[in-house]
């Protein structure tokens, strides 16, 4: 099984993952266009959404993923007290690392992480309905590829007998201010 390292901007936060990922996708919903914004505030924390607006996440199994160093310095936040979805953050340099939900098998890792180096294209975009931009062709969206982003995802749970950890849902948590 393949092994990729990637790590936040200054190299305090490393991850380790392991096989290929899930799906690779660029998200448009409002949701990741706010916590983009948010995150886009912090002092020195790299650009999140791509030109078109979107936001590329690599998708890989929980149980997949390790972090290898700088735990102490992860910090998430939620787009409000009654979220579920936390957005994880490396507080030594302000990179977005990971959004994680609450219950689920999968951590979608920001493609910055990747440095431009091998990061994986997205296979889809989905909600699309909430872009604010024009969006080319050159990435599939709509009703077939949100079907197959679902069933890859529940294959992926079943592959890990329907069980699922926290990654870093007990890191500290952080307000970031819309």
């Amino acid at each position: 099984m393949s092994v990729t390292t990637v790590r936040c901007t200054c190299g305090k936060v490393q991850l380790e993952l392991r096989g290929a990922p899930i799906i690779v996708s660029e998200c448009h919903c409002h949701s990741c266009r706010e916590a983009a914004r948010r995150i886009g505030q912090l002092p020195g924390a790299p650009a999140v959404t791509e030109d078109n607006g979107g936001t590329h996440f690599v998708l890989y199994r929980k149980d997949r993923v390790s972090i290898t160093s700088g735990f102490e310095q992860l910090r998430n936040f939620r787009l409000g007290p009654e979220r579920q979805t936390r957005r994880v953050i490396a507080g030594c340099c302000n990179t977005p690392v990971l959004l994680e939900f609450k219950g689920g098998h999968w951590a979608s890792l920001y493609g910055q992480l990747w440095h431009g180096q091998n990061l994986p294209a997205p296979d889809l975009r989905t909600m699309t309905g909430d872009s604010d931009g024009t969006l080319d062709d050159s990435v599939p969206a709509g009703r077939w590829a949100t079907t197959k982003f679902y069933g890859r995802l529940l294959r992926a749970w079943a592959a890990m007998g329907f069980r699922s950890r926290g990654l870093a849902l007990e890191t500290p948590e952080v307000v970031l201010e819309g």
